[in-house]
């Protein structure tokens, strides 16, 4: 079992529906949604891997834990109590390192504040990563503050590294990223671009390898 802090949207907010068909399942319910019929286009061989983990951004990297569920859960919901709801910037689909993915229209201090609590506040509760894992991470080529992170908090894009990203595909080649992120655009644009409160994050888990990422909770953000 891994578990994982993410944000996602809200149930009720556009974003989590638009989202839901573009990657063809519902993190909330494990459903499967029909995704666009979209003209010279896979979108279900595109967004394989994303719908796999749910749409979400990242804001602790998936860990074994070292502790019951309960016991991680209950200090989730503790770290969020003592966090600070905020406005997220707008949001629209943009190339990130090939893939296509959500980003922020403007920076967003509270955003990365955000992630760096949940990074170190559970930090207690995660099973160093196996030799495997090691291994697998450094198969693009570590090195300096990626590599220091990789070994402390068991993933190498945290901290100053970590960027703000909701997945909506795999890495694109050069002549087909042009139509998705125009697809994306068309699709899901709308409903990213609506401004929205962070008020909770949600603690999402994996019974097994291989298996996809259901969001098991929403954690409110409770600090005035």
């Amino acid at each position: 079992m891994r578990v994982a802090l993410y944000w996602a949207p809200a149930v009720e907010d556009a974003l989590h529906g638009a989202g839901s068909r573009w990657l063809g399942r519902d993190a909330e319910t494990g459903a499967a949604v029909p995704q666009p019929q979209l003209p010279g286009l896979d979108l279900a061989e595109l967004t394989a891997d994303a719908r796999l983990y749910g749409l979400h951004a990242t804001l602790k990297p998936p860990f074994r834990p070292n502790a019951p569920y309960a016991e991680v859960s209950a200090a989730a919901r503790a770290l969020a109590a003592g966090l600070a709801p905020f406005d997220l910037p707008p949001l629209a689909p943009r190339d990130l390192d090939g893939f296509l993915a959500l980003r922020e229209a403007a920076p967003c201090p509270a955003l990365h504040a955000l992630a760096d609590a949940c990074v170190a506040g559970l930090d207690t509760y995660r099973t160093p990563p196996d030799a495997a894992e090691l291994a697998r991470r450094r198969r693009g080529g570590l090195a300096g503050e990626a590599e220091a992170n990789l070994l402390r908090w068991g993933y190498p894009h945290v901290f100053a590294a970590w960027r703000f990203h909701v997945t909506l595909s795999r890495r694109l080649g050069t002549e087909e990223r042009d139509a998705v992120a125009a697809a994306a655009v068309r699709e899901v644009g709308a409903a990213a671009q609506r401004a929205r409160r962070v008020s909770a994050i949600c603690l999402f888990t994996q019974a097994g390898p291989g298996q996809a990422f259901l969001c098991a909770e929403r954690l409110p953000l409770g600090r005035a």
